[in-house]
């Protein structure tokens, strides 16, 4: 196996300590990476490596192994916006390096620091464009607005390849996300009724629990619009309404999911923003802000597929439970109509958290004399029945992109595309309503569009 050397820069924050640690050193006990492995963690504080892994090890919400990390890990006091000081880190590459080497660079860092990073890195000939072997990874946001987003690719390419460039977004890396093509396309079932003659609606839900914790500068500057409907709840859109790739190699189906989200519009009637009560009380939010906590969108997929099919597209903060989940909801049948029974609609439940699964709700006699219906669910919870072999997200995708994997990655044109419908939206939303429980809001939605969330 070939060498690996990953240089984490902005390697003090919690992403280094709650998400990539862990995960590299899971990687390494699972032999998924290579025994010779160097993880290069950059910063400005004074730490040597020891004193560096002990306050990784303080920060982490897991039980960061400080044994194995100690194999792996090398701290270097690094200032990354100054490229007088990369020269340390060229030669420690240098020294550990060979021609077959992958190396990874793995910005963990805010995207204002994008631009200069980036030319310091190129700057430096740390990586050569093109070099399949060397590729540059980063999380979203990807830009806050289209403009942003743009210049942030156009400055990533003068720097570097495309085929270089891995962004992350973490929901794309947790297990039914990447069971959303097996489900639709391993199963007869639904691949052949998965289509606007039989489905009735798509509902996809991202609930949390918690405020803005301690993310109220990024936060309040983006809302839950652009924190989770332009990322994330986009992307398991993309996955569910997309037609069938030519093959399930990372450019096809790419190109399905680009087809979805040129195809998107919305209705503006039937949008509804909120604010959770207290918002404006959090540390470092203006008492003034308007911007929104939940947001609840009524979309459509414009293609022959899906057309007419409304897309409810649902997420925010200090709601009744942490969920997320993907509802597909069919049409009642012909015969179903005629019975004079309480019949209910199938359901199709891709359960994402807290527990991964499916479920799926039909209708079933009672047993007895009567002929009583109820509806029963089938499910199958595989976070049930994999105790001790559920990957985190953040393995996934490391592990992906060590082997050149790009499919859990998005590619620009999802993201210009992705903006552009967010923008469209954004200019039609409007002030958000006070909530102080998703009740409230559920009764909201309801008047709205006759749907209940659920």
């Amino acid at each position: 196996m070939k060498k690996l050397i990953i240089t984490i820069f902005g390697s003090t924050g919690d992403l280094t300590s709650r998400k990539l640690l862990p995960a590299l050193s899971k990687l390494f006990v699972e032999k998924q990476i290579p025994e010779e492995t160097l993880i290069i963690a950059l910063g400005r504080k004074e730490y040597d490596t020891d004193s560096y892994l002990k306050q990784m090890k303080h920060n982490s919400a897991s039980d960061l192994d400080s044994d194995i990390l100690k194999k792996l890990v090398k701290y270097l006091k690094l200032d990354i916006t100054d490229l007088k000081q990369y020269k340390p880190l060229v030669d420690l590459i240098q020294e550990h390096k060979d021609s077959k080497t992958r190396e990874l660079y793995y910005l963990a860092i805010g995207p204002e620091l994008f631009p200069i990073v980036s030319t310091n890195i190129n700057a430096s000939s740390l990586v050569e464009m093109g070099n399949k072997n060397q590729s540059i990874i980063f999380e979203k946001p990807f830009g806050h607005d289209l403009k942003s987003a743009k210049e942030i690719n156009e400055m990533l390419w003068s720097c570097f390849d495309e085929k270089q460039i891995y962004r992350i977004d973490h929901y794309l890396g947790k297990e039914m996300i990447q069971n959303i093509m097996m489900v639709r396309f391993a199963n007869r079932i639904f691949e052949d009724i998965w289509h606007n003659r039989t489905i009735k609606n798509v509902k996809i839900i991202a609930k949390e629990t918690d405020g803005v914790l301690g993310r109220a500068g990024y936060y309040d500057t983006s809302g839950a619009l652009k924190d989770m409907v332009q990322s994330h709840l986009l992307q398991m859109l993309s996955l569910i309404a997309m037609d069938v790739p030519l093959s399930y190699f990372s450019e096809d189906v790419k190109n399905e999911k680009v087809q979805v989200l040129k195809h998107l519009s919305f209705d503006k009637d039937l949008m509804l923003c909120g604010q959770y009560d207290g918002y404006l009380e959090e540390d470092n939010i203006p008492n003034d802000s308007k911007t929104e906590t939940f947001v609840f969108l009524k979309t459509f997929v414009n293609t022959p597929r899906f057309k007419g099919v409304p897309f409810y597209l649902m997420t925010g903060k200090k709601l009744d439970q942490k969920e997320s989940v993907i509802i597909i909801e069919f049409e009642e049948t012909n015969e179903q109509r005629k019975w004079d029974l309480p019949l209910s609609t199938n359901k199709l439940y891709i359960k994402i958290a807290p527990l991964d699964g499916v479920g799926l709700i039909l209708n079933s006699k009672v047993p007895g004399l009567r002929d009583d219906v109820e509806t029963v669910e089938l499910e199958y919870c595989i976070a049930c029945n994999a105790v001790g072999n559920m990957s985190e997200a953040y393995e996934k995708l490391l592990l992906d992109i060590h082997n050149h994997h790009k499919t859990l990655f998005t590619r620009w044109d999802e993201i210009e595309y992705a903006w552009h419908f967010i923008e469209q939206v954004d200019k039609d939303k409007k002030d958000p309503i006070k909530y102080k429980n998703f009740e409230a809001l559920e009764e909201e939605i309801l008047n709205m569009t006759g749907e209940k969330m659920k």
